[in-house]
């Protein structure tokens, strides 16, 4: 019970941030200043709510999202999420099913960062931070990478444009490749820059449906064409098989990273043990 309390506590606190961004951020219609502005504030919010349920409900301080190590961390993640969207697009492109007609907008660029800022953190913190983090000291590493992978995929379903393929393929590139990025570091700032640079590469560089949400135009005006099977269609290239392949490739990297640290969090553990075990390490590799 106490578990599940925690659970619900963390996850109404930061969920209510992000809802809260959300409505905000909507209600500006992609204006690009006060996109930035409200996007970088949510995210800003979204942790320091983060660190401040997490102190109340667990009575540690919250190493996985602390400041020492943070920026090298996210360095990290965002150098990672560039390269694979950006591995992702040239083989679309290379197939020609992909192409660039001149530059977009450097103002729909801008909006895109706040947004993407927002949206990374939010669903990290929600789902890698409080979902798969709680649940693995419980069920194991596996088992908790699955379900929260499942559950990720699941949620993309409210966006426009979403197909059941698209869900998916999020579940498997980004929701278990994500989570894995935890297992492996065990700060949340990997994750974050990963899925980060994932978004704003795609929506606001290459001009992409992020996910098949409508968006504005980023620095590149991109087309897409092609069988949906390579180039994702409406819902965007993370529909594509090039992005499940690159994902799954990335998820077994972070994965054998993780085994080889000994970060793989078995079955049955108890909750108690696992958090401290997680702790220890995640206060390892920032001291690093």
């Amino acid at each position: 019970m106490r578990l599940f309390l925690r659970l619900l506590a963390q996850l109404a606190t930061v969920s209510a941030v992000a809802l809260a961004g959300s409505v905000a951020v909507g209600a500006v219609h992609w204006n690009m200043p006060l996109t930035l502005v409200l996007g970088l504030g949510t995210a800003v919010l979204a942790l320091l709510a983060y660190a401040w349920v997490v102190r109340r409900t667990e009575r540690r301080a919250p190493v996985e999202v602390a400041r020492n190590g943070a920026a090298a961390a996210l360095g990290r993640g965002m150098l990672i999420g560039w390269v694979m969207f950006a591995a992702v697009i040239v083989n679309i492109a290379f197939l020609g099913d992909y192409r660039v007609d001149g530059w977009g907008s450097v103002s729909g660029a801008v909006a895109l960062f706040g947004f993407s800022a927002a949206a990374a953190v939010t669903e990290e913190l929600i789902f890698r931070g409080v979902l798969f983090r709680i649940i693995e000291g419980r069920i194991g590493t596996w088992l908790a990478l699955a379900l929260t992978a499942a559950l990720f995929g699941m949620s993309h379903l409210f966006n426009a444009h979403a197909t059941v393929w698209g869900a998916l393929s999020i579940a498997v590139e980004a929701g278990a490749m994500l989570g894995a990025a935890y297992v492996a570091t065990r700060n949340l700032w990997v994750p974050i820059g990963v899925h980060f640079a994932w978004n704003f590469a795609e929506g606001g560089v290459f001009g992409t449906n992020v996910s098949g949400t409508d968006s504005p135009q980023g620095l590149l005006h991109g087309v897409l064409s092609g069988p949906t099977a390579i180039s994702g269609g409406e819902f965007g290239p993370e529909a594509s098989v090039y992005a499940l392949a690159v994902g799954v490739l990335v998820t077994v990297v972070f994965l054998m990273v993780a085994r080889r640290r000994g970060r793989l969090v078995p079955l049955r553990r108890r909750t108690v043990a696992a958090d401290a075990t997680v702790t220890a390490d995640a206060t390892a590799t920032l001291s690093r």
